[in-house]
């Protein structure tokens, strides 16, 4: 037999020359050794090419792991470096040679204890007492700095000053958190000086969450929530409240691990659609038509990324220029993870390393190796190899084309099929293959992207097939699935759990930057560079599914087909204007798009509703997101204002800059820690622990947000030069809606002159209607410019 992976036998019968075929001879170049028992006794023989190979990747593996350690002491020490150790003994051993003492008595303690030992010179006891003390030192300088700059990074007031107006005190204050900074930082370097996330009062929070309802209830129902409100804030809160406290000096976030847990591990509904995210391509350019090209660059991109991160050689984001450092904890998932359905609980699945991706086409899954002669495969031969993908024509095993729809449909399902059919032989082999790749790859069949002539159903088309595709054909589970159309067109489908989306969206921005200013392509559109016949074709994995897993297959594929045929998807891009002519208004590009969005839902709807904005907390370590009640007093009182033909421009204009000026301080204090959501999520997990029942907490964690909306930051403008290429503008990306009978909208600006709005609803809902909300948006956002001297086609 031959030698196959995850087996555990060396013995290889080889077939006489005369009847090896070709098939053969490419499969027996893998085996590092076989031998072949005759009468004469053992024939061994040696495959050097095989050997080879061994030897290089086990050269590569020790090489990441001398990364990692010599990482793991740059970013132990910072914001000192190795080197600052030297510089320190060098000088404790000058001033002792110079008969002065700067350890005030402490090196001569240190003489006297050494000299019990008795296997010492009086000279070497000197040298080691001041080596001791200079590496005591050292260790104090780190430990001093870093709780100096931890200190200086829990002042956020900088956040609150009015824009463009910087203080005295507050310039004081950033050059000392740039002083404590230290030089040339990691990614993680920052991660140790990260504050806590502060628990915020239980009267603050309860105060702030019913100013945020008291436009959206009758005045009855506020009477009623206001005494189940306050009888909280004084009974049961405050007992809450200390176990949350507790876990807030224990934990490194009081939130982050419940959140993880109990609102994406344990949810037991499908993740396409209702969880899963999506990214898209260039709205305008395509570089290629060619799919395999186009497949190549951008996964030897995503690996150069990958190799960067594994490096620890990103740079950590920071605000306020680049001053203000962000918690870079969700990056450490990105690759080689995968969520595991449980009967009640998934897991994450997060590997070192992984050397392979699973590709998908026509109903077949590929093994990809990504290393050859230990090196990355380059952007040409992996072209190659997905070539070969494309060009190969066997059919499906039974039951593998439709597999992918048990990580679309119920959890519970897929959880127990799992165990039933996944457990061993085959099936486990290639469902390892799957899980512990580095991430997923999907050769969509389909076309896909903006077209001018037809823009409106060219892009929803897009943003449907990115978001569930055919329900069968991207792997939810996985971090990322990276989805390549077959005009070339790209996309990505990620999973929410492990990260949120800016964490992909940064990887996302060096892919299409680097995909088309770094590799480019050559004349033909193919990927520049030769094929490399030598590499070994992609390894078709195997499956035997049997007929109850079949089933069980299809029930999952009708669950999740329902779910995505409900969708009713609306992307566009709006051009009339963009952040350049907002700033001119002098307010906020995120305020004046969600004052837009409050607007146009009004008159959707003909009433207000609970919003929900997504803002960071990364400002505190392991911090993820906070939520931002967009809808308020204020805010509806400039829709009224707006829908009512009896009032002037300036009195709009008027309550339209109240209503921002809410609106970012809202943002802000979610940003700081004040937020109102992320606290009374935690303490009704504590109220459950406790098994106490909390009226309140239990109504205002089961009232439904019917307006979910967030903002795809731009990271790394700097990768994009819009004034020489203006045509390279991002599409952003979307999600599915959160109610039922709601909108999810999602939007990005992208440069100065252009917003990309993605918005979703149900058809099911005979009362939204994801287009109709579209024009309302487009409408909202032109009457509101039109309240400023401005005319909206002014371009910079």
């Amino acid at each position: 037999m031959l030698l196959d992976e995850g087996s555990s036998s060396y013995l290889v019968t080889r077939p006489s020359p005369s009847r090896s075929s070709p098939k053969m001879a490419e499969a027996h170049q893998a085996v590092a050794f076989q031998f072949t028992v005759t009468p004469e006794g053992i024939d061994l023989q040696l495959s050097h090419e095989a050997l080879k190979q061994i030897y290089l990747s086990g050269l590569h593996s020790w090489k990441k792991k001398f990364i990692r350690f010599k990482n793991g002491i740059i970013t132990g020490v910072y914001p000192a470096s190795p080197s600052s150790w030297l510089i320190v003994v060098v000088g404790v051993m000058s001033t002792m040679y110079a008969k002065i003492d700067p350890s005030l008595g402490i090196i001569a303690k240190i003489n006297r204890t050494l000299d019990t030992t008795g296997y010492m010179s009086s000279q070497t006891k000197n040298v080691v007492s001041g080596v001791l003390f200079s590496t005591g030192l050292w260790v104090a300088l780190i430990a001093t700095m870093r709780y100096s700059l931890k200190v200086l990074l829990s002042y956020h007031g900088w956040m609150f000053a009015e824009h463009g107006r910087m203080s005295r005190a507050t310039r004081i204050w950033m050059g000392m958190v740039k002083v404590f900074s230290g030089r040339k930082p990691m990614l993680y370097s920052f991660q140790t000086s990260l504050p806590r996330l502060p628990v915020p009062a239980v009267k603050d929070t309860v105060s702030r969450y019913l100013e945020s309802v008291r436009p959206l209830m009758k005045e009855d129902d506020f009477k009623r929530m206001t005494v189940l409100a306050q009888d909280f804030a004084v009974s049961l809160g405050p007992k809450l409240q200390w176990y949350l406290k507790l876990k807030s000096w224990w934990a490194t976030n009081y939130v982050s691990d419940w959140w993880e847990e109990y609102v994406y591990l344990r949810g037991r509904g499908p993740l396409m659609v209702n969880s899963n995210y999506y990214a898209m391509d260039l709205l305008y350019v395509l570089p290629t038509r060619i799919q395999a090209a186009r497949a190549g660059n951008a996964i030897h991109a995503i690996l150069l990324y990958r190799r960067q991160l594994d490096r620890e050689e990103l740079k950590p984001i920071r605000l306020l220029g680049s001053t203000i450092p962000l918690c870079s904890a969700q990056w450490e998932r990105m690759f080689n993870t995968s969520r595991i359905p449980g009967e009640e609980t998934d897991t994450i699945q997060h590997l070192k390393d992984s050397k392979h991706i699973v590709v998908y086409h026509q109903g077949r899954y590929f093994k990809v190796w990504l290393y050859h002669d230990g090196r990355l495969l380059k952007p040409r031969e992996i072209e190659q190899q997905v070539q070969r993908i494309l060009d190969d024509r066997s059919e499906p095993q039974p039951g593998e084309a439709k597999l992918a729809a048990l990580t679309a449909g119920d959890r519970v399902p897929w959880a127990r099929c799992r165990q039933a059919y996944f457990g061993r032989g085959k099936n486990k082999q290639s469902l390892d293959a799957v899980e512990k790749a580095a991430f997923f790859v999907t050769l969509d069949e389909s076309e896909q992207g903006y077209q001018k002539e037809d823009p409106d159903t060219s892009m929803d088309s897009y943003a449907k097939s990115l978001l569930h595709g055919r329900c069968f054909d991207r792997w939810f589970d996985k971090s990322f699935t990276f989805i390549v159309f077959k005009n070339g067109k790209m996309g990505m489908n990620a999973e929410h759990s492990w990260a949120d989306a800016p964490i992909i969206g940064h990887l996302w921005e060096y892919v299409m930057a680097t995909d088309s200013f770094q590799l480019g392509y050559a004349e033909d559109g193919h990927c520049k560079g030769d094929t490399n016949p030598s590499i070994p074709h992609p390894t078709r994995l195997q499956w035997d599914i049997p007929e109850e897993c079949q089933e069980i297959i299809e029930t999952s594929l009708n669950t999740a087909s329902l779910l995505a045929n409900d969708v009713d998807f609306h992307s566009f891009p709006f051009d009339s204007f963009g952040k350049a002519l907002i700033k001119r208004c002098r307010t906020s590009p995120d305020a004046f798009v969600q004052l837009a969005l409050q607007l146009a839902h009004y008159k959707d709807m003909g009433k207000f509703c609970l919003t929900y904005e997504a803002s960071m907390t990364r400002l505190f370590r392991e911090g993820r997101t906070e939520t931002v009640r967009s809808c308020t007093a204020e805010s509806c009182d400039f829709v009224l204002a707006m829908v009512d033909p009896a009032q002037t421009a300036e009195q709009r204009l008027r309550l339209f800059k109240i209503a921002s000026e809410k609106h970012q301080l809202m943002y802000r204090l979610a940003m700081t820690g004040a937020g109102i959501d992320r606290h009374l999520f935690c303490l009704y997990v504590v109220s459950k622990y406790l098994g106490m029942d909390s009226p309140f907490l239990k109504e205002v964690l089961s009232e439904p947000w019917r307006l979910s909306t967030s903002q795809t930051p731009q990271q790394q403008v700097e990768l994009f030069d819009l004034d020489r290429n203006p045509e390279y503008v991002s599409s952003g990306g979307g999600f599915g809606p959160v109610a039922d009978d709601g909108y999810g909208v999602s939007y990005i600006l992208v440069g100065d002159n252009l917003i990309n709005f993605h918005v979703s609803s149900k058809f099911s809902c005979p009362e939204t209607d994801s287009h109709r909300f579209g024009k309302h948006v487009k409408q909202a956002m032109n009457d509101i410019v039109t309240l400023f001297t401005l005319k909206p086609n002014m371009k910079k």
